[in-house]
């Protein structure tokens, strides 16, 4: 008899910690009302609250540093853990940064995908003006996530590369970058 009472107990308290985890994260992370998609949703939003933490911290840094109104491209080689592999190898991602005083522009490749994510100020318009830079370089938008928090706004795409496009990762960070900086009155040419 005390078995089933702790086995109803253990119930009550999942249960009652899912409706907090349901409260606590934002509706479009949630698919649907299951155990599994509540939590799977749970995982997506703290990876980008982690993503904006980090980004944040960053900027932070690089502000403190130097601030430079010039934005270079830089390549990205980082070692990550495998998620599909159960043995403990690492697995090589291939990315750039390109960061300003206006926005982080951080691109990886995935497979046949890029990974593409920018950490700014809110802008009017700029998620209008990243997707023309995406299309007019034949990358197919596949998803498109935003995340904010009070003026930061972080755009997290999944773009898949075209046929047609020529772009190395280096150049895309860039382009998107340039982006941000024709709404401030840089000049285009900031990378070259």
């Amino acid at each position: 008899m005390s078995h089933i009472a702790v086995e109803r107990n253990r119930r009550r308290q999942m249960n009652e910690h899912l409706k907090v985890l349901r409260t606590l994260t934002p509706s479009f992370y949630i698919k649907r009302g299951d155990q599994a998609s509540i939590i799977g949703g749970a995982i997506e939003f703290i990876k980008e609250l982690q993503q904006v933490l980090h980004s944040l911290e960053a900027k932070k840094k690089r502000k403190s540093l130097s601030p430079s109104p010039t934005p270079s491209p830089r390549p990205l080689l980082q070692l990550t853990p495998s998620p599909t592999s159960s043995s403990p190898d690492t697995v090589k991602e291939l990315g750039a940064c390109c960061n300003s005083p206006v926005a982080d522009v951080e691109a990886k490749l995935s497979g046949s995908n890029v990974l593409l994510r920018t950490l700014s100020k809110r802008i009017p318009g700029q998620v209008v003006k990243i997707i023309t830079v995406l299309e007019r370089q034949a990358f197919e938008i596949l998803h498109l996530n935003i995340s904010s928090m009070e003026d930061t706004v972080l755009y997290s795409f999944v773009i898949k590369i075209g046929l047609e496009c020529q772009l190395s990762v280096e150049e895309l960070a860039l382009e998107v970058q340039r982006s941000f900086c024709e709404e401030i009155g840089y000049p285009r040419s900031l990378g070259e």
